[in-house]
């Protein structure tokens, strides 16, 4: 049985997360790999239910916000991701514990740490075999969003101050361990993005 591989997206809002990912699912499924291509919260029926909670119902509470993103995270590594990593499957999957820490623990300053240890006793201790940060401005972000004409949802629409924080957070743990990180200028054009990944993952024997 081929080995599994974990690949998370990562990012703030406008990123082109979605994008990347669906053109490294095309790239990956041309050299034979299955792919499960997936996202949090939102990833299963529990998730998807979570997901409209946390995102478009009503105000949560910041302690209970982090607390539904990690049963959410539990439940969606237990019941997909494991699965599909032990039958040898690639998972490309938008956002994970990182997004937590940086959005629950740092910009709500509920304790990165803590966040992240919570996450890392639901998943098991499942790490990703890279995570590919998309970093941008958030005020580009926000202006991709609008050009699109799509509505924020509750976590968008928060300050320009809060999504700074974010941002930032993403760069410190990538920095922190470069080895399992990639981080790349989201505003480059999608083709040059896409070959830089894929270059990362040949080096890596995944391409």
């Amino acid at each position: 049985m081929t080995q599994g591989f974990f690949i998370v997206f990562e990012g703030g809002d406008g990123a082109g997360k979605t994008t990347q990912a669906l053109m490294l699912e095309q790239a990956l499924e041309k050299h034979g790999r299955e792919v499960v291509q997936t996202r949090e919260p939102g990833g299963t029926k529990l998730g998807q239910e979570i997901r409209q909670l946390l995102l478009h119902g009503e105000a949560v509470d910041p302690r209970a916000e982090a607390l539904l993103y990690a049963a959410d995270r539990a439940h969606h590594v237990a019941t997909l991701v494991r699965p599909a990593l032990h039958r040898g499957a690639v998972v490309i999957q938008d956002r994970y514990i990182d997004s937590s820490a940086a959005y629950q623990g740092a910009a709500r300053e509920l304790g990165e740490p803590e966040i992240r240890k919570l996450s890392e006793w639901g998943t098991g201790q499942l790490q990703p075999d890279l995570t590919i940060v998309l970093d941008i401005d958030p005020v580009v972000g926000a202006a991709r969003r609008d050009k699109r004409g799509l509505q924020a949802d509750r976590l968008e629409a928060e300050s320009l101050e809060f999504h700074r924080v974010v941002r930032e957070a993403f760069l410190h743990y990538a920095e922190a361990a470069p080895h399992r990180y990639l981080v790349l200028d989201a505003t480059m054009d999608m083709v040059d993005l896409h070959a830089q990944i894929t270059a990362r993952l040949g080096a890596m024997g995944l391409l």
